[in-house]
């Protein structure tokens, strides 16, 4: 009904100018800190760290004192010290531990460079701040010149299975999974696959059960991460003998996509659509809902201030970060009014999920400071600095871009490692690419196109970093290794920078396949 659609647009521009905040960043954030201190100060966690006292410095007349008083009582974690000094006590079944509440939920996620799955809580009050944002991006929409229409096509959220693992206290799943359990009422009208397939544990299964009902669905936006939807899009066009996704699908208009950057697959998504789609970027991270892209035409993606989570931001330099991506023991810390544009940062988040001053792994660039507008540059161990090259997976995504468009080639994933090279270094390139090419050709290309996009890897390629290697593999050699590590579908993705034992797991696998 086309009244529907007129509704339901005209909502969101109401809606939009209600939600619409204007107060400075670092209000809201002082704002934001208080109120997570004063709900968990009777944790063990704040009565361990004296958040009583850290309180009390937000009556002094020096407006910083609160934040002074904070990170030199409370210090910085990653996930090993908070898991295995709190969280640790919550997945037993204890309640009041860093957050006020037994925690029901556990997020499985290994991010793209642990051995192990991290078990993230996920509270009530979490949820509630992910469905809070998610209602905010919702409201973006009005920001994009889309048809009404639009406003009552279905929504393929390609995520984990919503049938969580049960144990003994609770359960543990993807977020993707969780969220989408816990979505509001209003919503399942909407959201396709619909609750059967959505519980379907077996990804394979999942995409093929998707594939079989794709054609009883008018599909406008598509919800996940590239790789895996770019895997189901081809999968939909060869059983039904399509040209492209349109052809199923025609008012397909948006692909809201996060976790990884979408520049490597944009030549392939040119080639599975009839015309080009809206892509709007998500970071929503298992600790929290971070940011999305609220502008069009806007390659960044706003920060939320307001939303469960309090941000400070680790330059990331030498003096703070090894060159393994390792934090040093007391690096320099700011908050969001001490940030600059077009300079990197590591994430540290205190939240409404029970973690405080908890480094997140990834690194972010501000493109607009009183906007709160940032890109994602990379994580903090999937930087290249062997010698003092500092290549950035932002580097990386760029170069492999200009790869494809000039050569006209798809390149689904790739990967690269660090390597000795006599008594020197190297760079090790893998790529996925499924047609004939001369490495050689393709490895003098991107040789130049790094060279032209980073200073300090032109300077290093004529002094320490000696050889470049490239090794191009079919692109489901990239799918099979990942299966390999348990890391199929939902959330997962390919790491873009090879270290320690995934690069031995990697190496022997190719020996392997070949």
């Amino acid at each position: 009904m086309p009244i529907l659609g007129k509704l339901v647009k005209k909502g969101l521009q109401l809606r939009q100018a209600v939600e619409h905040e204007y107060r400075q960043p670092f209000n809201l954030q002082k704002e934001q800190l208080k109120h997570l201190l004063f709900t968990a100060q009777g944790t063990q966690f704040g009565q361990h760290y004296h958040f009583d006292q850290i309180l009390q410095a937000f009556y002094s007349t020096d407006p910083e004192a609160f934040y002074q008083a904070y990170r030199s009582l409370v210090p910085i974690h990653d996930y090993n010290k908070m898991h295995r000094e709190w969280w640790h006590l919550c997945r037993e079944g204890q309640k009041n531990v860093s957050w006020p509440e037994r925690i029901k939920y556990f997020a499985l996620s290994s991010g793209t460079s642990e051995a192990s799955s991290k078990y993230i809580p996920i509270t009530r009050d979490m949820l509630k701040a992910i469905n809070k944002v998610s209602v905010r991006q919702i409201l973006s929409l009005n920001q994009y010149d889309l048809p009404e229409s639009l406003f009552q096509k279905g929504i393929l959220m390609l995520g984990g299975s919503t049938d969580l693992n049960r144990y003994k206290y609770g359960y543990e799943g993807d977020l993707s999974g969780i969220t989408c359990k816990r979505m509001p009422y209003w919503f399942y009208s909407f959201y396709k696959p619909g609750h059967k397939i959505s519980r379907e544990k077996d990804w394979a299964k999942k995409l093929d059960e998707i594939m079989l009902n794709a054609h009883k669905w008018d599909i406008g936006v598509i919800v996940g991460v590239p790789a895996w939807l770019q895997m189901l899009l081809e999968k939909i066009i060869d059983h039904y003998g399509l040209n492209t996704i349109h052809d199923i699908w025609p008012n397909l208009s948006i692909f809201i996509h996060g976790g990884v950057s979408l520049t490597p697959y944009m030549k392939s998504f040119e080639r599975l659509t009839a015309r080009p789609l809206t892509y709007i970027e998500t970071y929503l991270a298992s600790e929290g809902f971070i940011a999305f892209q609220n502008k069009a035409n806007f390659k960044s993606m706003q920060m939320m201030l307001n939303s469960g989570i309090f941000f400070e931001f680790v330059p990331f330099t030498e003096r703070n970060f090894t060159a393994d991506g390792e934090l040093v023991s007391k690096p320099e810390t700011l908050m969001i009014h001490q940030v600059e544009e077009g300079k990197d940062y590591a994430l540290l988040l205190s939240s409404c999920a029970g973690a405080w001053r908890y480094l997140i792994g990834d690194v972010i660039r501000f493109t607009d400071v009183q906007d709160t507008q940032i890109v994602i540059t990379g994580r903090t161990k999937h930087f290249l600095s062997l010698c003092g090259e500092h290549l950035s997976v932002d580097n990386m995504n760029r170069a492999v871009q200009m790869l494809s468009e000039e050569m006209n080639i798809e390149i689904n994933e790739y990967t690269v490692a660090g390597t000795k090279h006599d008594n020197l270094f190297a760079h090790h390139w893998y790529l996925a690419i499924d047609k004939p090419m001369s490495e050689e050709t393709v490895r003098q290309k991107l040789d130049e196109y790094l060279k032209y996009l980073n200073d300090d890897y032109r300077t290093e390629r004529s002094a320490a970093l000696k050889e470049i290697k490239l090794t191009i593999l079919p692109h489901d050699v990239f799918i099979n290794w990942m299966e390999t590590q348990g890391k199929v579908g939902g959330q997962h993705k390919f790491p873009r920078v090879l270290k320690g034992h995934h690069l031995e797991s990697w190496e022997s696998f190719i020996v392997a396949a070949q």
